[in-house]
């Protein structure tokens, strides 16, 4: 992790030369996984389009050249599941489904090791089981998620962080995975979809849709865009990933969220929108109610649970969609965080240092 020597609020809030700075963030619409708009394109077509789209120029191998960026630039590609969050994020689940992992018979013998390969739902009804997150209690917090994306796309909320791109002859610029008109009523009706684990509490309704979609997030020094004339929109202060019991991996973010405020000498209060991901409602619910975050503050136009959650573009995702809350609300700190495929947990801070919204727009 790297962060600032000086800490505490008015520390980060100042503005330094070596600053790593965000000029451009942005996201595609996402798409129904098998169903939506982005089902039969593939990974590098989609960052093709989505560099095409931008006003900077981007990074990404093939993806990047077929845009026209040259071949001098360097390209760096990671994987780290649902953490991936700088530069490009990136994921077609339609047609690149998670794999099932595979570990030696001899790691196998270590029921953690074992832990790590198991389906994420079979973590999420473990987080319920242990933690006594009720069937009722994860409905209640999914409705929260989906009734307030279904605001926010109404009110063309999502416009703002969304970067039009065309894609074999199709402009792809509003979210299909959205779904108006969810009610306790439907949510409590729905069957559980992993019967056999725990005490089945998971439904379709109360956990995150696969989806498909990219998001992009250009970083440089402040020095280097004011020298060049860039649009600066926000600033990376510091980020944190930490490990947890894998049969608990959902968990993640109480442990990674107050070890990245405390390294940078923050409260919780300090922080003026978090964007938490919901990978289920059990690890999503418990961790509101662990971190004791006031729910105004937390996913304000909703998350993945109504949103979608393409594994490699959530984590850019989460910093565009906050950056662009911040924005509106003309205040100025982010703070992500996710849970971590294979028992781990990450968080992050950032800045708004984006120019107040037109009255027009707001």
């Amino acid at each position: 992790m790297s962060v600032q020597a000086a800490k505490g609020l008015p520390a980060i809030l100042e503005k330094h030369p070596d600053d790593v700075v965000i000029t451009f963030a942005k996201r595609t619409a996402m798409g129904k996984t098998k169903k939506g708009q982005f089902k039969d394109i593939p990974v590098d077509e989609m960052m093709q389009a989505m560099f095409k789209a931008c006003t900077t120029p981007s990074p990404l191998e093939a993806a990047a050249l077929a845009a026209g960026i040259p071949h001098h630039v360097p390209v760096v590609a990671l994987n780290r599941l649902i953490s991936l969050g700088f530069a490009v994020g990136v994921e077609n689940m339609t047609l690149n489904p998670r794999p099932t992992p595979m570990i030696s018979e001899a790691v196998d013998k270590n029921h953690q090791a074992r832990d790590c390969i198991q389906p994420m739902g079979w973590t999420a009804e473990m987080v319920a089981q242990t933690y006594c997150v009720s069937r009722e209690k994860q409905d209640m917090y999914a409705l929260i998620s989906h009734t307030r994306a279904s605001q926010a796309l109404a009110n063309g909320i999502f416009s703002e962080e969304i970067l039009p791109i065309e894609a074999r002859g199709s402009v792809i610029s509003v979210d299909d995975t959205i779904r108006p008109g969810v009610t306790m009523e439907g949510l409590s009706a729905l069957k559980p979809v992993f019967p056999d684990w725990g005490e089945g509490s998971t439904t379709a309704g109360n956990a995150s849709g696969i989806g498909d979609g990219a998001a992009i997030c250009i970083l440089t020094t402040r020095e280097r865009a004011q020298r060049e004339g860039m649009d600066i929109v926000g600033k990376w202060v510091g980020s944190t990933v930490v490990g947890i019991e894998p049969r608990h991996m959902g968990i993640g973010p109480i442990v990674a969220i107050p070890k990245v405020l405390s390294q940078l000498g923050l409260s919780k209060e300090d922080v003026d929108v978090y964007e938490i991901n919901e990978a289920f409602a059990s690890q999503f619910a418990y961790c509101v109610e662990e971190l004791d975050v006031p729910m105004d503050k937390i996913n304000p136009n909703g998350g993945a649970i109504a949103l979608s959650h393409p594994l490699g573009m959530t984590g850019v995702r989460q910093v565009v969609t906050g950056l662009a809350e911040l924005r509106r609300r003309e205040e100025k700190v982010l703070c992500t965080s996710m849970c971590v495929g294979s028992g781990m947990g990450a968080a992050g801070i950032f800045i708004n240092e984006a120019p107040p919204l037109p009255l027009s727009k707001l």
